[in-house]
């Protein structure tokens, strides 16, 4: 292990400037629950939700994941958490130039025509750059950031602060799976290497589907901690919001088969929905950016899945109670199943109703608050669940995609659409196409 990839100095530092955003919000939690003392959760969610947007990197994205988590945080702060945006102040071009020479060597400058000094983009493990290969190509060099590896590590610990505190002071769920999960997920997008091994078996799940582009990566301008892919032009989200009608709606049918194919067809999740992880064309085409946080899961975990889309459709709770057993979900009440009910009620309801509408009626927010509150006030009453880990990026993916067509405010009938992707499904079929395409990119099985 090197210096870089795990700082002492550094990650007592990042210590010390996380433990402070938390420590006044922990202070009040531990004062309102042993106390008696009465917060305003909507103004200590928006002073915490400010804090974590000042420190930026890891710590925001662990935010987004547990404010995409049923019940992970209280509805309020899960709401603000929503808001983060994962953009962070870039590396200027002193440190760039460092950057790049530990990862392609004293001459790195030699193996580009051109390379911008200004970053393009910039996020909370790393920045991109535009460059141009010396056979003319024009390609992103994704850079990570310098002690990256300690910072993940300081501010996971933290993560394990923040749930030990809600679970102590709220206890709606017991958090140990959460926290394993999101510890594996975030530790893995630190492996350039593996993303781009996402990469390729991205580009062999899609290919078959030509309204998604997907980049190809540039071995020899490669490394663990920088990964350099073909440049994909297109439009943000926020430059389309304002189009017709008919393209919004084309955009939303496209990402919908491109988001789920993978899963329903390989077993496969890109579980980072974030609103700039795909651009768009004009004629209804998408780009899908940024593999670095990829979940497989198994066939019979799938099947739990259509499992409970189908019990949800027919009203059919001992099919539920079978789908959430699948799922990972042990030892649970008829009471705990009507709740959890509830949660799979908001995820399929837009699949489950066969006609051409919105995403979601309630547009204030991905959960409703009145139902999210309720769901949270009857797990409190029962004591509280244990979620399996892949709970988390299911949701996510679900929350996150399903925000992008609230944006869009896309008018579609997901039920056919879904119907039309999940046609055929068979478990062992699904298991043996994932074992042959994993084995094509170099992916072991998990």
């Amino acid at each position: 292990m090197t210096l870089e990839e795990d700082n002492l100095g550094q990650r007592l530092k990042r210590y010390a400037n996380v433990s402070s955003a938390l420590s006044g919000s922990a202070i009040r939690f531990f004062s309102e629950r042993f106390l008696g003392i009465s917060l305003d959760h909507n103004k200590e969610a928006f002073a915490l939700t400010a804090a974590l947007g000042n420190l930026r990197g890891p710590i925001m994205k662990i935010a987004q994941m547990l404010a995409t988590i049923p019940n992970a945080v209280p509805p309020e702060y899960a709401d603000e958490f929503l808001q983060l945006q994962s953009d962070a102040p870039s590396m200027g071009w002193h440190f760039v130039k460092r950057r790049m020479q530990a990862e392609l060597g004293l001459e790195w400058q030699s193996k580009f025509q051109s390379f911008d000094q200004e970053a393009s983009a910039a996020a909370s493990l790393g920045q991109v750059h535009r460059a141009v290969t010396k056979e003319g190509q024009s390609v992103a060099c994704k850079l990570q950031y310098p002690d990256m590896t300690s910072t993940v590590e300081a501010d996971l610990k933290q993560l394990k602060i923040i749930l030990s505190l809600y679970k102590a002071t709220i206890g709606a769920l017991d958090t140990n799976e959460l926290m394993d999960e999101i510890s594996d997920r975030l530790r893995e997008e630190l492996n350039y290497a593996l993303e781009a091994k996402h990469i390729a078996l991205y580009n062999e799940i899609l290919s078959d589907i030509p309204q998604v582009h997907v980049p190809q990566v540039f071995p020899d301008l490669s490394t663990r901690r920088l990964l350099t892919m073909s440049w994909m032009d297109g439009k943000r989200l926020m430059d389309v919001i304002d189009s017709p009608q008919s393209y919004r709606d084309t955009l939303s049918q496209n990402l919908f088969k491109i988001w789920y194919t993978p899963f329903y067809h390989y077993g496969v999740i890109h579980g980072d929905p974030h609103l700039g992880n795909y651009t768009f064309h004009e004629n209804g085409d998408i780009n899908l950016l940024d593999y670095g946080c990829v979940r497989r899961f198994s066939g019979k975990f799938v099947e739990g899945v259509l499992m409970l889309y189908r019990a949800i459709l027919l009203k059919d709770d001992n099919m539920a109670a079978e789908a959430y057993k699948i799922w990972g979900f042990q030892d649970l009440s008829k009471e705990l199943r009507e709740v959890l009910n509830l949660w799979a009620h908001m995820l399929y309801d837009p699949l489950i109703d066969d006609r051409i509408r919105p995403i979601q009626h309630d547009t204030t927010g991905v959960y409703g608050r009145e139902t999210a509150g309720k769901i949270h006030g009857e797990l409190r009453r029962l004591g509280g669940i244990k979620p399996p880990r892949e709970f988390v990026f299911m949701d996510r993916a679900a929350v996150g995609v399903g925000s992008v067509f609230m944006r869009l405010n896309a008018q579609l009938n997901w039920h056919k659409l879904f119907e039309e992707i999940i046609e055929n499904f068979e478990s062992d079929a699904l298991e043996k196409r994932q074992e042959a395409i994993l084995d094509k990119v170099g992916l072991t099985p998990e």
